[in-house]
C-alpha cells in the first residue's frame, strides 16, 4: 500500500546543481520522487538525471513536456528512455500521432504522461487562444477529451489539476495514473503565483491523484523538511482509514 511519501513530488526548479543536491539531502526520506524540469534539465542536462540517481532512491520524473512532430517525439523518447526516468510528460493538445509515437519511443520503459490544460491556464486565456466555447467555457470539457485521447494511444496517465482528477477517475477509471500540480496545502495563503486552479492535498487525494507536485510550499519554507511532514500529514489525512 502507498504510504503519503509515495503521493508526493518535489519539483527540483532550481538555479544550479548545488541547489539540487542540497534539497535532495533534506526531503530524501520525506520526498518519493524528485521532478527534474525545462529549467534544471536545460542548464544541466542528463547529467543531473545520473547525479540524482545516484544520490536517492527517489524515483525520478523528468517534465519536458515534449511538443513536436511524431517523428522527433519519438526519437527524443528513445533517448529519454535510456535514462532510467520514471515519468516523462508530452503534450496532449494537438495530436493522436504525436502521443502514440511517445509511447512507442518509450517502449515500456519509462511512464509517458499526457498534459492535458496546464494549471496556468484559465477559462479566458483558452478563449483568447481561439477554442470553441464548449471548451474555453468548461475546462472540465478539454481536460476530459484530451486525457480520453492520453489513455486511448497507451499513455501510463496525465497531468491535470486536482479540480479535475476527480471527474477523470470516474469516467475514465482508476488504471489511469492522475499527476496534480496545482497543489496548495491548507496553512499556506494563496499568493500572487501562476497557478490559478489549486487545491489542498487531502482534497486531491480525496478524489484520486495519484502523485501531488508540490513546489513553493517546501521550497519557501524556513526549513523544507518540515514543511515536507506537514504536507505528508494532510496526505495522510487524505487517504481512505
Amino acid at each position: 500500500m502507498k504510504q503519503p511519501k509515495d503521493y508526493l513530488v518535489f519539483p527540483l526548479d532550481v538555479p544550479t546543481p548545488e541547489a539540487v543536491q542540497n534539497y535532495i539531502e533534506r526531503l530524501a526520506d520525506v520526498v518519493g520522487m524528485f521532478k527534474v524540469g525545462l529549467e534544471m534539465f536545460t542548464k544541466a542536462g542528463p547529467e543531473i538525471i545520473a547525479f540524482i540517481k545516484a544520490a536517492t532512491d527517489a524515483r525520478i520524473f523528468l517534465d519536458l513536456k515534449l511538443h513536436d512532430i511524431p517523428v522527433t517525439v519519438q526519437r527524443a523518447m528513445n533517448v529519454i528512455a535510456d535514462m532510467g526516468v520514471d515519468l516523462v510528460t508530452v503534450h496532449c493538445g494537438d495530436s493522436r500521432a504525436m502521443l502514440e509515437a511517445a509511447v512507442a519511443g518509450a517502449g515500456g520503459r519509462v511512464g509517458v504522461l499526457g498534459v492535458t490544460v496546464l494549471t496556468s491556464i484559465s477559462n479566458d486565456d483558452l478563449l483568447a487562444a481561439g477554442y470553441r466555447d464548449e471548451f474555453a467555457e468548461d475546462i472540465n470539457r478539454l481536460v476530459l477529451k484530451r486525457a480520453a485521447l492520453a489513455l486511448e494511444t497507451g499513455c501510463t496517465g496525465i497531468v491535470c489539476s486536482g479540480l479535475e482528477v476527480g471527474g477523470l477517475k470516474q469516467r475514465l477509471g482508476s488504471r489511469l495514473v492522475a499527476v496534480t500540480p496545482g497543489i496548495r496545502p491548507s496553512w499556506e495563503e494563496t499568493g500572487a503565483d501562476d497557478q490559478k486552479r489549486v487545491v489542498t492535498p487531502a482534497r486531491a487525494i480525496q478524489d484520486g491523484a495519484d502523485y501531488l507536485v508540490i513546489g513553493r510550499p517546501i521550497r519557501d519554507a524556513a526549513d523544507p523538511a518540515v514543511a515536507a511532514e506537514k504536507i505528508l500529514a494532510e496526505i495522510g489525512g487524505g487517504l481512505p482509514a
